[in-house]
């Protein structure tokens, strides 16, 4: 499928088995009876659960499935959805039960076998699945996913379906806070056909969720469309979504203002100055769980050799956070202090000014650390970034021009755009990084954990620099063990003190979610995680 220029994923054939309402298929647009267009990006991956680490892709599989848990669009709590109740003893061993009545849209009960398979499936090393990690605490992990050689068993040791409604999950150490990571999207449920016809089921993606996918054209619009019979109690409150694909943001805000789009989820930094007197009241602008980093590419020698650290360090000691947050973003961001997100509350593991003098603009400072680092590795760097989306050039520019200053070298940064988010993620999952480049992370559920451990432990799911500590790895399992909620915060803390000393990426700013729509819808939000909560909005 990734191949292809143009993909179908067709829902009128289902027609006899699902509901479509409010919208025939095909179409779509502002202005059609019910339903929403929005803007969007193509995301990197086929739609699988467990094979989706991207926002983009993210968005669709929030409308396409339910899972155990969800987190409160409001608040970010973990709360049960198909989980009628999870229980354990000791923070080991836990039972799942299931509430009774959910289907998927093509008929098929989800049951606990949905589930088990489905982690089954995602945590194999043979499905190459990206979120593999995220099942690295389920019994057997490394008999399924082993660090080197084949693997010795293809179902994870600690799953155990027990009846339709219930299952038991061992974990290989404790984890107290292991049932609030059910909601992300790894963890959703398959139906049956998603293993007889893996290829059909790409093609034609069925979920138990408020929406089904009724087409895709890549590189112009994913149609999604309610689900009439949707178990759930939060049911899509418009006809269906038209996610279009947009490679420059501006574009979107434009089509937005003439009445051509009715959303846009990241209004660009060159509109911020008169969003308001556009939009009136129809500007959204919220904190969310975002912090924006530039990551080193460790896995080069430039970049991991003694002294390199000075370097990074020095990097970002020359970076005015305060000035670019100001002058580009009219605060709408806020220099970051640590690498997680003030949504978290201090009680959740935000700490402001842990990173040290490293996230303070120092230019002398940030000439003296690279200086005695080496200097630049053949003096001179590119920060890498995607250009269809964020405005990220003006950002970017803004860091280079900073640094240039610092170092009295109009040359020693500069901007290297790349097309395509998609591009983007594939030259990155490709480690064909030369130097730092744009790595932005959207928390996928609201711990502390979630913004350590994917990025910075070895071989975690998100960890594109290929960053790798033993000290920061024993930490942050020293933190999932631990019961007691502010030992485990503190440990987590103390593993960010490496980062504050490795500097694997520099902290730059943490971002609120901004979004504008148009007269013809209401009732429209971002979570805490910056997503519309599209189920929510409706046709005016």
């Amino acid at each position: 499928m990734r191949g292809r220029g143009r993909v179908q994923w067709g829902a009128c054939a289902l027609a006899a088995a699902v509901a479509l309402t409010a919208t025939a298929c095909g179409g779509g647009g502002a202005g059609q009876a019910g339903v929403v267009s929005a803007s969007w990006g193509d995301p990197q991956n086929p739609l699988e659960p467990a094979n989706t680490n991207e926002v983009q892709g993210g968005k669709v599989l929030e409308m396409l499935f339910r899972g155990l848990k969800r987190y409160n669009p409001k608040t970010g709590a973990a709360e049960n959805v198909l989980a009628e109740r999870i229980e354990t003893p000791d923070s080991q061993n836990f039972t799942v039960t299931l509430k009774p009545g959910w289907t998927f849209s093509n008929g098929e009960k989800v049951t606990a076998k949905s589930f088990v398979d489905a982690w089954n499936y995602g945590a194999f090393i043979g499905n190459k699945q990206k979120n593999a990690p995220f099942f690295q605490y389920i019994d057997g992990f490394d008999r399924v996913h082993p660090e080197n050689g084949k693997p010795t068993a293809r179902t994870l040791l600690g799953l155990v379906v027990k009846d339709d409604k219930t299952f038991t999950v061992r974990l290989n150490q404790k984890f107290s806070s292991w049932p609030d990571t059910l909601g992300y999207s790894a963890f959703m449920p398959l139906p049956r056909a998603f293993f007889t016809d893996h290829d059909g089921w790409l093609h034609q993606p069925v979920g138990d969720g408020p929406y089904l996918v009724d087409s895709y054209e890549k590189g112009s619009v994913m149609r999604m469309r309610k689900w009439g019979k949707y178990p759930g109690s939060d049911p899509a409150r418009n006809g269906g979504i038209d996610l279009r694909v947009y490679t420059d943001n501006n574009t979107a805000y434009t089509d937005l203002q003439a009445g051509n789009l009715d959303l846009v989820d990241d209004v660009p930094a060159s509109q911020l100055r008169h969003v308001k007197s556009d939009l009136g009241g129809r500007y959204l602008n919220q904190p969310a769980g975002i912090i924006q980093t530039l990551t080193f590419p460790m896995y080069r020698k430039e970049w991991s050799r003694p002294g390199s650290d000075k370097v990074r360090r020095g990097l970002s000691m020359a970076i005015d956070r305060k000035q670019i947050t100001k002058e580009i973003f009219e605060n709408t961001r806020t220099p970051a202090t640590d690498w997680t997100s003030p949504v978290l509350g201090a009680d959740g593991g935000y700490r402001a000014g842990l990173c040290g003098a490293a996230c303070e603009f120092d230019p002398a400072g940030a000439r003296r650390l690279i200086k005695e680092g080496g200097g630049l590795p053949g003096g001179r760097m590119t920060l890498t970034y995607n250009a269809d989306t964020g405005s990220h050039k003006d950002w970017i520019d803004a860091i280079c021009n900073s640094i240039n200053r610092t170092l009295g070298n109009d040359r020693a940064c500069v901007g290297d755009p790349v097309g395509t988010f998609a591009d983007f993620r594939n030259k990155i999952s490709a480690k064909a990084m030369t130097g730092p480049f744009r790595a932005g992370w959207q928390m996928d559920y609201p711990l502390i954990q979630n913004f350590l451990q994917p990025l910075y432990y070895t071989n975690g799911s998100a960890n594109d620099g290929k960053f790798s500590d033993r000290r920061f790895d024993k930490l942050v399992d020293a933190a999932n063990a631990a019961t007691d909620r502010a030992k485990a915060v503190a440990t987590f803390q103390d593993a960010e003190k490496i980062l504050a000393q490795q500097m694997p990426a520099i902290p730059l700013w943490y971002q609120n979610g901004s979004g504008g729509y148009s007269e013809r819808i209401s009732h429209v939000a971002l979570n805490p995680f910056s997503v519309p909560v599209y189920n929510a909005i409706t046709v005016n």
